[in-house]
């Protein structure tokens, strides 16, 4: 939601400030996978396989943030 409303703000800082809290927002989904795991919510498969598709999330929004700061 963060980066559908940051490109609908008239600037390119605007926009990487949203995709910035969006890239914040994914951090903290980290935590709560491991937290999860670590409670014993997540077997341990379910977690690695969840915690892959984070990262590749993850380097996306990276990519993203470092594209528009150019």
């Amino acid at each position: 939601m963060n980066i559908i409303e940051g490109a609908s703000r008239l600037g390119t800082k605007e926009y990487r400030q949203f995709v910035g809290i969006a890239r914040g927002s994914a951090g903290e989904i980290s935590y709560q996978l491991l937290l999860s795991r670590d409670l014993g919510y997540l077997l341990e498969e379910d977690y690695a396989s969840l915690k892959e598709r984070y990262d590749r999330v993850a380097k996306m929004l990276t990519g993203l943030i470092k594209a528009l700061k150019r």
